[in-house]
């Protein structure tokens, strides 16, 4: 998927990724898997097929204006009018918006988050969710540059929304594995506003978000499982003072629930900074709203921690009075993602140095540049030659 040069191999491997994720969902989830299985195979595919459709306007616009064709690199400026460009960039966009998610189209995800199997909401959450904010990049922003300025604004309130949404819902969850998918929400909400804010650091911090994103919500969800393999619970209330009986468990716990609510020094806060400060300077409204975003996470990743690893200890009916810690297998699925989130906030830049000039490349094929300092909120840059 990621390395597709022909949207139509994009679109035929987007859709492929369905199919295992539907089994693992539905073969090996929880009570009820069968209803988020089909919950997320039919969303998805609602937008695979407006996304066929614009695939295929995308090949008709292409063969009226010479030769007809998916290659990718040859459909970017391709010349269409404004009204069929932007029913095209709806094809793709409500397609990967459903991916990402971003709201209004998130709904799948909190039912196939709590009900897929531990390694599915990781795969979940972790890999094939990227694929949405990917696509808004690769084939969004470079294929329809004038439906995106003209949307962006519209997408930028509904990112807005989202981040303040998902924190709220993620504050009042009771269910430690639908709280964890309601602040992937409120993360995505974040990616988008820096993928559709059109400044070089915003997009920056998406994309780094995107794989921050992945390191601590993957981290999340499995020490997440770990308990509830323990415990037999997914309710947070029945657990209390787990940190007495498992502090390796707690400390990843917290180190992961930290990074999620972007600690300095934790990699999750590089990202999200970039993402406001970009975001500044061309929506600065939308900037400080998200940023009330950044609150509502510390209180519901802190008041989760200090409900069930802090305090006396209380354990869910059966358990006994004990669980044991992290064994060495855990240990070490955990390790590499907190090890990575402690190293990427202090020094993202092997990865700025890789994301950067395709940032920027992406911006020149979309003809926006980054606002200058004199120039006006929320108006669009001048488009550069190309």
């Amino acid at each position: 998927v990621f390395a597709a040069t022909d949207v139509f191999l994009f679109y035929v491997f987007f859709e492929a990724m369905l199919i295992p994720m539907y089994f693992i969902i539905g073969s090996y989830g929880g009570p009820r898997r069968s209803y988020a299985a089909m919950k997320f195979l039919l969303y998805s595919l609602f937008g695979g097929l407006l996304m066929l459709a614009a695939v295929v306007g995308l090949y008709v616009v292409s063969k009226d204006a010479g030769e007809g064709t998916f290659a990718f690199e040859q459909l970017v400026g391709l010349e269409m009018s404004t009204g069929v460009e932007i029913a095209l960039f709806l094809g793709f966009f409500i397609a990967f918006a459903i991916k990402a998610p971003l709201f209004p189209f998130h709904t799948w995800l909190p039912d196939a988050g709590a009900e897929a199997p531990i390694g599915g909401a990781v795969l979940l959450v972790g890999i094939l969710d990227k694929v949405g904010t990917f696509g808004f990049l690769r084939y969004c922003l470079p294929l329809f540059p004038e439906a995106s300025r003209i949307l962006g604004p519209w997408i930028i309130v509904l990112c807005v929304i989202g981040i303040l949404y998902g924190a709220l819902l993620a504050m009042g969850q009771r269910d430690l594995k639908r709280l964890v998918s309601y602040t992937s929400i409120a993360h995505f909400g974040f990616i988008g506003l820096g993928v559709f804010a059109f400044t070089s650091q915003a997009q920056t911090g998406a994309v780094l978000y995107m794989v921050n994103h992945g390191l601590s919500t993957g981290a999340l969800f499995l020490v997440i499982g770990f308990l509830i393999v323990r415990g037999r619970s997914r309710l947070s209330e029945d657990y209390s003072g787990v940190a007495n009986v498992a502090p390796t468990l707690a400390g990843v716990f917290l180190v992961a629930g930290l990074s999620s609510l972007a600690l300095p020094g934790l990699s999750t806060f590089v990202s999200e900074f970039l993402v406001l400060l970009g975001t500044y300077a061309r929506y600065p409204v939308a900037a400080v709203l998200a940023a009330i975003g950044v609150i509502f996470a510390a209180l519901y990743i802190l008041l989760m921690f200090q409900r069930t690893m802090q305090g006396p200890l209380r354990l869910p009916a059966g358990v006994g009075s004990r669980i044991r810690d992290l064994n060495g297998r855990e240990v070490l699925a955990v390790a590499p993602l907190i090890a990575l989130m402690i190293f990427l906030g202090f020094y993202p830049k092997p990865l700025t140095d890789v994301i950067t000039p395709a940032v920027n490349a992406t911006m020149q094929d979309a003809g926006v540049s980054d606002p200058e300092p004199t120039q006006g909120r929320g108006e669009p840059a001048a488009a550069p030659t190309r």
